[in-house]
């Protein structure tokens, strides 16, 4: 199986927005839609990634800064002084176990998808976990009634 393959699984496309658009508003967002990413774009580029991680790098950051004297508020940030401005991209070829190496060794939790440079969609390690779920379960049933079918195979679960 390949990213494409899971791709297709997918209910809804990626979220983007734009190196303009507000940090209050992209944790809005990501709260309201239940996203765990946001990908940055500039015109038809991806320009960064945001996370629930970086999310909360800024926050910390800022309340640690609060402790040395008066900062302006996080509300004011715009998503491109926050975001992941160089984040692991994947392609729609790569395959199952390629991907799940990557993000586990890289410790991503988000990948975009781009194909020839084009955002297709973002994957997720959910997205890869429920895929490989459904791959092991498929297999089970299929062992099972191969098992079933096999002369005597009724015998050996009585």
């Amino acid at each position: 199986m390949k990213v494409r393959d899971i791709l297709k699984s997918k209910s809804r496309g990626p979220a983007t927005v734009v190196l303009e658009t507000p940090l209050s508003e992209c944790v809005i967002s990501m709260a309201d839609e239940d996203l765990g990413s946001l990908v940055v774009m500039d015109g038809p580029k991806v320009a960064g990634l945001l996370t629930f991680r970086e999310v909360i790098q800024v926050l910390a950051r800022r309340q640690k800064e609060l402790r040395s004297g008066p900062t302006p508020p996080v509300a004011d940030l715009k998503v491109s002084e926050v975001m992941n401005p160089t984040p692991l991209c994947t392609t729609p070829d790569v395959e199952l176990h390629e991907l799940r190496a990557l993000m586990i060794r890289q410790h991503q939790r988000y990948l975009p998808v781009l194909d020839n440079g084009v955002l297709i969609g973002v994957l997720s390690f959910h997205d890869v976990a429920r895929t490989v779920f459904e791959e092991q379960e498929f297999e089970n049933r299929m062992l099972k009634s191969y098992i079933g079918d096999w002369p005597g195979g009724d015998a050996a679960h009585a």
